[in-house]
């Protein structure tokens, strides 16, 4: 099955770009990497959603644990129809709903609120677990980083989700490989990936993470996986989508100066596949 989603995630990056360099701050390198992750998600049947009932039983959960990436998170559901597009552009001001990282008493269409890196999994956890116990179906989601695997917490919640059989768990790494100085390698090396979440009892999964196809048919097969839950290893381009900030650990979490800006939206503007 077809999914073009190349002007979609054109336009969260334009959306991502534009308001972090309006905030004068953000995480542009870790957000751009992971909008075709979220896009395919969103924008495809995969994931059960309901923009005008946010918090529907049977929706799908998600639980954005690389908290960071927000601006494009907020972008996606802004272009669901869960708020409105003129909200992008208060990203990170006093006052806002949309915070520097998800806040679920200023965003309540959230399923949860993040920040410290290495919770999210967890949170999913909590949430695929109550549900099973209510014998209910909906599929829990969970992003997280590549470098924040380096967190204790990420492992004893992977032995948690195969303990207790939770294949209502579908984890996606972003593997960008690069964190806040340098690379994943250089800092802690996580490889082998495979070995490590196979060893935790997970059903495990490679795939191109900008590959909305390949994205999608992971999805797919980690809602009807039993027995295990499913982890997506998506491997990405930090910053993905603007040259100069391709693979470049410093565009981590730094705003664009005005012609930094400019040629990012250039450059977006004339993207192709």
């Amino acid at each position: 099955m077809k999914h073009d989603l190349h002007d979609v995630c054109t336009q969260i990056r334009r959306d991502t770009v534009r308001s972090i360099y309006r905030a004068g701050s953000g995480h542009p390198g870790s957000s751009l990497s992971a909008v075709e992750i979220m896009a395919t998600l969103y924008f495809t049947d995969v994931f059960t959603c309901f923009p005008d009932r946010p918090h529907a039983p049977e929706r799908d959960r998600f639980v954005l644990s690389k908290g960071h990436a927000a601006p494009a998170y907020y972008s996606i559901l802004a272009h669901k129809g869960y708020f409105s597009l003129a909200l992008l552009d208060t990203l990170r001001t006093v006052g806002s709903a949309l915070q520097g990282h998800p806040n679920l008493e200023k965003l309540p269409c959230l399923d949860c609120a993040v920040g410290s890196l290495g919770q999210g999994l967890s949170i999913a956890n909590g949430i695929a677990l109550a549900l099973k116990i209510r014998h209910e179906m909906p599929q829990v989601f969970c992003l997280i980083g590549d470098g924040e695997q380096q967190e204790g917490q990420i492992w004893e919640a992977a032995a948690f989700a195969s303990q207790h059989h939770l294949d209502n768990v579908c984890l996606i790494v972003d593997c960008n490989g690069l964190q806040l100085v340098d690379s994943l390698v250089s800092i802690k090396n996580m490889e082998p990936m495979d070995a490590k979440w196979e060893s935790f009892g997970w059903h495990v999964l490679r795939v191109d993470g900008h590959d909305t196809d390949a994205l999608y048919e992971a999805y797919s097969a980690a809602k009807t996986y039993e027995g295990k839950p499913t982890v997506i290893l998506a491997h990405t381009v930090k910053g993905k989508g603007v040259s100069y900030m391709e693979n470049q650990a410093q565009w981590h979490g730094a705003a664009p100066d005005e012609a930094q800006y400019r040629l990012a939206m250039d450059e977006l503007t004339t993207e192709v596949p």
